[in-house]
């Protein structure tokens, strides 16, 4: 019996357009979905848009409609970009829905009838922004609203509570319990840290004297649900509860998909509600971090968001796609900038797997008659090839699991580059010279074109449509691989392969437009300009004598904890002991690929600390703007042979 996998976005509040942020937690959702679909399992993935509240209301006013008009409008932009984005929902709600007022209506009720809800008079800070009551606590050193800037306004008024402080306990011992409730930890750790302050009943409701576009409270019609108990049911009552049967199927399955800046709602508010209204718990909450444009959070208020629409046509969606599930650590925040996604884009899609899928078919078809080439007996290069793309592979299955996809990306990459460097060492291009190598020949070939497959199956979750151009290119027809077909022997011998297209093409970077100048000194000729500039590049003999250049043999390596881009070898230099040396490799060297290796080492640099470990020197790397390659010094150099 297979798996059952329900997954969530947040509902998105259509007070505005969609942006980078919005497309970022849906993809990421989305990918997660298709992975679980990879792995065998039966999944349904929910998103859509949240309707009710002031700011729709205001919004709606200033553009001269009826709310129900400004969010038909506005609900249209979100439903229509996602298959723009390679986005496939299984549903898409709205809390306007008729099904979704119903049972929110209904859950109120009952809530209400325990005595869990009840009606005072309330006086607090206000934050127009958040449609809410913040605490003190939660307010900037300036008392303003963290996240809008501005100072919240003291409201008085009467509203329904729901009495949220009678499960501090009961949710404390729940985190407690469960340690994977919330991932990544630290958002585990944030929640209990908020619970060690006694927990406040939670206002539910708004005076229609102030506000008309709610769900009208089901015990006093003077009254509309505020915005937790409208929104946050979205994810029971999509699932028709109480009588549909995906309600009992899916729901118990449930996994939120959440930007930190809403940890508190579905980490506190959430659970709560769902304890009170009879609900289980969901079974996992992910909590990633925001994208940072020009030093801050992307935020509509702050007016520094990014259009995904613009995004995909510079680099295509699946390139977009890849960028984000790459760039972001799942958890932290992350940069978005031109600079980084095309880097991204020509380092690890254009240079690195596109190169690959391009040469292995090229010469397949160069050499053996536009055919998938015979697979010949594999040598113990390919046996250790395959054995290491089975290891990988569970480990990626792993980390999807855990919500941490940068790290599964990470290691298909680094496969990636482990196939194109078996090419570069077994050069079949040479080979394809020697009448007497044929055989081999045809091995390295279907080798990598064969984990050029495995390749393409992996990463299909991430790029949907360009993967399924490479399995076209392959050979291997349009219908997608599932985990279990991950094996040797994937491309079949004698199947015709196509003239390649490049999958990723290199993109040539528009010129930025130049700073305006200020004032000017006399200009100098030009050639004197050219020397001066040549000049300021050179670097003195003295100064380049100063350095001491040793051969190296690296004894043993391993990743440095806490980034993905180091490793910390420890080098033998003929010294009385080893020296440590961290080394940005990481990308494209395991720690198991470096020990043995003769390297050339800056042997007189001052020690320094990078992330907790000492680095006594440099190696060298050859660094083509795409990749690093160790400098290796010949094999028969003993350590601490000077270079010269």
């Amino acid at each position: 019996m297979s798996e059952t996998f329900y997954i969530t976005t947040p509902i998105y509040y259509v007070n505005s357009h969609p942006h980078i942020g919005h497309a970022y937690t849906t993809i990421v959702t989305d990918v997660f979905v298709r992975y679980r679909k990879l792995f065998g399992e039966e999944t349904y993935f929910l998103t859509g848009t949240d309707e009710h509240g002031q700011k729709i209301a205001e919004s709606a006013q200033a553009a001269n409609l009826k709310p129900q008009e400004f969010v038909d409008r506005m609900t249209a932009e979100f439903r229509d970009m996602w298959p723009h984005l390679h986005i496939q929902q299984d549903q898409f709600i709205r809390t306007t829905d008729a099904f979704h007022k119903s049972a929110v209506q209904a859950v109120l009720q009952k809530i209400y009838d325990q005595g869990e809800i009840y009606l005072k008079d309330y006086e607090g800070l206000y934050c127009v922004g958040c449609e809410r009551f913040l605490d003190q606590e939660e307010l900037t050193e300036e008392g303003n609203c963290p996240d809008h800037q501005k100072p919240p306004q003291v409201r008085q008024e009467k509203n329904y509570f729901f009495r949220m402080s009678a499960y501090q306990e009961w949710l404390i011992g729940l985190l407690e319990e469960n340690k994977d409730l919330v991932q990544p930890a630290r958002y585990r750790n944030e929640l209990l840290s908020f619970l060690k302050a006694p927990l406040q009943d939670l206002c539910i409701s708004r005076p229609k004297s102030r506000l008309e576009w709610g769900i009208d409270l089901p015990f006093d019609n003077d009254f509309v649900t505020y915005v937790w108990f409208d929104a946050l049911l979205n994810y029971v009552t999509a699932l028709g509860w109480p009588e549909d049967s995906r309600y009992e199927q899916f729901w118990k399955h449930c996994h939120h998909v959440i930007g930190k800046d809403i940890l508190k709602t579905h980490g506190i508010y959430w659970p709560c509600m769902l304890k009170a209204a009879g609900f289980p718990v969901f079974k996992k909450l992910a909590v990633h971090g925001h994208w940072v444009v020009q030093g801050s959070k992307m935020s509509k208020s702050l007016g520094n968001v990014v259009n995904p629409l613009e995004m995909k046509d510079l680099i295509g969606v699946d390139g977009l796609r890849y960028f984000l599930l790459r760039e972001m650590s799942y958890g932290e925040d992350a940069n978005f900038t031109e600079d980084l996604v095309f880097a991204r884009y020509h380092g690890e899609l254009s240079n690195n797997f596109g190169n690959l899928l391009n040469r292995s078919i090229s010469m397949s078809r160069k050499n053996f008659e536009n055919e998938v080439p015979p697979r010949g007996e594999p040598g113990k290069q390919e046996i250790e090839l395959y054995q290491m793309f089975e290891q990988e592979t569970s480990q990626i299955k792993a980390w999807v699991e855990q919500f941490e996809p940068h790290r599964a990306l990470e290691r298909i990459a680094m496969m990636s580059s482990a196939v194109n460097k078996y090419l570069d060492e077994n050069k079949p291009w040479k080979l394809a010279k020697e009448e007497d190598q044929n055989e081999r020949l045809g091995t390295v070939l279907y080798t990598a074109l064969d984990a050029s497959a495995w390749l393409v199956c992996l990463l299909e979750p991430v790029m949907p449509e360009k993967m399924k151009a490479a399995r076209i290119q392959l050979g291997l027809g349009e219908s997608p691989m599932t985990l279990e077909m991950l094996k040797p022997g994937l491309v079949q011998t004698g199947t015709q392969l196509p003239l390649p297209e490049p999958l990723f093409p290199r993109i040539q970077l528009k010129q930025k437009e130049p700073e305006k100048p200020g004032p000017t000194p006399k200009a100098k000729p030009q050639s004197e300009e050219k020397q001066e500039a040549e000049l300021e590049n050179l670097v003195g003999i003295e100064s380049f004598q100063k350095l001491d250049f040793r051969t190296g043999r690296i004894l043993e390596s391993k990743k440095v904890k806490g980034s993905d881009k180091l490793l910390v070898s420890q080098v033998d230099l003929g010294e009385s002991k080893p020296r440590s040396i961290v080394s940005g490799v990481a990308e494209f060297y395991r720690p198991e690929d470096l020990p043995g290796m003769n390297v050339v080492v800056v042997s007189n640099l001052k020690p320094v600390k990078l992330r907790g470990e000492l680095s006594e020197g440099m190696i060298l790397a050859t660094d083509d703007g795409n990749s690093l390659k160790i400098v290796e010094a010949p094999g028969d150099s003993k350590p601490g042979t000077v270079v010269r």
